[in-house]
C-alpha cells in the first residue's frame, strides 16, 4: 500500500477517535461519567457499540484518553508559562495561579467534569504519572535558570521541582481545592505561592 493511503486512512483513524472522544466528553459533562455508556457514545453519534470498540476496548479506555486530552491541554498552559521571558521567581507564580484558575473552571465549575476527574485520580492512572513527571521536568527547569541568575538559593532543582509541587498541591489538585473553596482557614492562592517561592530562595 502507498504511503499517501497510509497517511488517509490513519487520518480517518484519527477524525474517529476525535469524534467518538468529543461525544464521549459531552455526555460525561451533561449525564456524568459512572451514568453513560459506550452504547449511549455510539447512539449520539450513530454509529454501532462495535464501531465504538473497533478503537477502544472499554469506557475506562475511553476516560483516560480523554483525561489525556485534558492533562495535555494543562501541560500545554504551563509550558508556555515556564518559557515566558520573565523572571523564574515571576514564572513560577504564574504558572501555579493559571494551573489554580484551570482546576477551578475546567473542573469544578461542572460537577460532572470533577466526577469524571476523581475516578482517575482514585484509579491512579499511567497518565496522571507521566503528567507529573512532565510537569516536574518543567519547573526543575525553571528553578535551574532562578539559580543561575541568583534568584534562588543553589540547591538540586529536580528536587527543588517536586518539593514547590507538593507544597502547593491544595492548589492543583482537584479533590483538595474542592474540599477547600469555601474553607476560611486556608492560606489564599497568593500567599501559598509566597511561601513556596521563599522556600526557594533560602
Amino acid at each position: 500500500m502507498s504511503e499517501p493511503a497510509d497517511s488517509s486512512i490513519e487520518t480517518t483513524r484519527q477524525e474517529n477517535i476525535a469524534r467518538i472522544l468529543d461525544s464521549a466528553e459531552r455526555l460525561f459533562r451533561h449525564y456524568g461519567y459512572t451514568k453513560t455508556n459506550v452504547a449511549d457514545i455510539a447512539r449520539e453519534l450513530g454509529m454501532s457499540p462495535a464501531n465504538i470498540y473497533r478503537f477502544f476496548s472499554s469506557k475506562t479506555e475511553i476516560h483516560q484518553a480523554l483525561c489525556a486530552r485534558m492533562l495535555e491541554a494543562s501541560y500545554q498552559q504551563a509550558s508556555e508559562i515556564c518559557r515566558l521571558p520573565v523572571s523564574a521567581t515571576e514564572r513560577l507564580r504564574r504558572y501555579v495561579l493559571a494551573q489554580h484558575r484551570m482546576t477551578v473552571e475546567t473542573m469544578l465549575d461542572e460537577q460532572k467534569v470533577h466526577e469524571m476527574v476523581v475516578v482517575a485520580i482514585e484509579q491512579e492512572w499511567h497518565v496522571i504519572e507521566k503528567h507529573l513527571d512532565r510537569i516536574d521536568k518543567l519547573l526543575a527547569g525553571v528553578i535551574r535558570e532562578g539559580i543561575e541568575a541568583g534568584e534562588f538559593a543553589k540547591q538540586d532543582a529536580e528536587v527543588a521541582a517536586r518539593c514547590f509541587g507538593a507544597s502547593i498541591v491544595t492548589l492543583c489538585h482537584p479533590q483538595i481545592v474542592a474540599q477547600c473553596l469555601a474553607k476560611q482557614n486556608r492560606p489564599t492562592p497568593d500567599e501559598l505561592i509566597e511561601f513556596a517561592i521563599k522556600a526557594l530562595k533560602k
